[in-house]
């Protein structure tokens, strides 16, 4: 963390190119290759992701609409922050300025904290769909939507201010990312930084943990009884979602106890090239949705498979491996709510006739 005494020349050199990093080459280099991959794995993971999703209606279920709120957010993570910090990363200094590092900044404020509030909404979502009894599609998908629209609008009120002059965006670290200037000591800084942490990152964990514990101690009541497959079936989302809330908490703690050390204790406390490697790991969150879709949920990784395979022998071979329930079940009732059938596309590639397949709940 840079002292206050000698913030204002950290400010120019950085933006005048000239600030000399703590990074060795070596360092630099090494925080290349790995934006490099998150930037590779990010784009591509997400955008199959979000292929599959459009291209199978029956996995469009409204908890799903936040899933897929979470891999836009970080799609734009990867297309509009991540290639600034890896040139940044292989010329070992940064590169668009003032401007470029303040654009940097808020992207990747607004497109995380987006990923954090959808994941908290989602665990309400779960707890609301499968502990409070049946709704109506229409009422589900409704709320869904709201949700995804608070998610920005939440994040937009918390990563504005510093564009508006509380706190501000700026370089951290070695100089080569940007974010919220966690090294300011005024009461405006240290109050931002205090918030962000509180209403971002601890009151989404909150959430979290409220609504699945509550989720759990539900199953555990269920298993003093012989549960049904359909009960059976139904944990297998669950152990998906809280597996993609244990990544994130992961990548994402890390950076707001940094933040946090940063902002109130002693200035040297973290030294800036210590800083880097808790954001990487931030960055690495982008990659972590459609890793768990594709390795923990069987309905996502063969709708996928189906898609890339372009074969008509595929779309009757399968015995209805797909679900017209998405990856998430609205509910723990063994009666099933009727949705709309996913359907595969109706020729391939060859101009064959492909038979619409009718997905169907006997496997998750």
């Amino acid at each position: 963390v840079i002292p206050l005494s000698t913030n204002s020349l950290y400010q120019n050199s950085f933006t005048s190119g000239t600030l000399l990093s703590s990074l060795s080459r070596g360092g630099h280099t090494s925080a290349a290759v790995v934006l490099g991959f998150i930037l590779v794995l990010g784009v591509l993971g997400n955008f199959l992701l979000l292929l599959v999703f459009s291209r199978f209606p029956g996995l469009r279920t409204p908890a799903n609409l936040l899933l897929i709120n979470i891999s836009v957010s970080d799609m734009l993570v990867c297309l509009f922050g991540t290639p600034l910090s890896l040139a940044a990363s292989v010329r070992g200094r940064w590169l668009t300025g003032t401007y470029g590092c303040r654009w940097y900044g808020f992207c990747n404020a607004l497109f995380g904290i987006v990923s954090l509030v959808s994941l908290s909404l989602l665990s309400f979502e779960r707890y609301t769909a499968l502990l409070g009894g049946s709704q109506l599609n229409s009422v589900q998908d409704r709320r869904a939507r709201l949700a995804v629209a608070v998610s920005w609008f939440y994040s937009l009120v918390w990563t504005l201010p510093p564009l508006l002059g509380w706190s501000s965006y700026g370089p951290e670290g070695p100089g080569t990312i940007c974010s919220v200037q966690w090294q300011q000591r005024s009461l405006a800084a240290r109050s931002y930084v205090a918030c962000l942490f509180v209403f971002c990152l601890l009151l989404p964990l909150l959430l979290m943990v409220f609504c699945y514990g509550k989720i759990l101690l539900a199953v555990r009541d269920k298993t003093r009884f012989s549960l049904t497959v359909i009960m059976k079936r139904r944990l297998t989302p669950l152990i998906i979602v809280l597996f993609t809330i244990t990544g994130y908490l992961l990548c994402w703690i890390p950076y707001g106890v940094v933040a946090m050390l940063a902002s109130f204790e002693e200035p040297g406390v973290v030294p800036p090239a210590a800083t880097l490697v808790p954001s990487l790991l931030a960055k690495t969150s982008t990659v972590l949705n459609p890793v768990i879709c594709g390795l923990l949920n069987n309905q996502f990784s063969r709708c996928f498979l189906h898609m890339i395979s372009c074969s008509a022998e595929d779309s009757t071979s399968s015995d209805g491996v797909w679900s017209s329930r998405g990856i998430w079940p609205q509910n723990m009732q063994i009666k099933e709510q009727n949705t709309e059938p996913a359907t595969l596309p109706s020729r391939d590639h060859h101009g064959r006739q492909w038979e619409q397949v009718q997905m169907d709940d006997n496997e998750t």
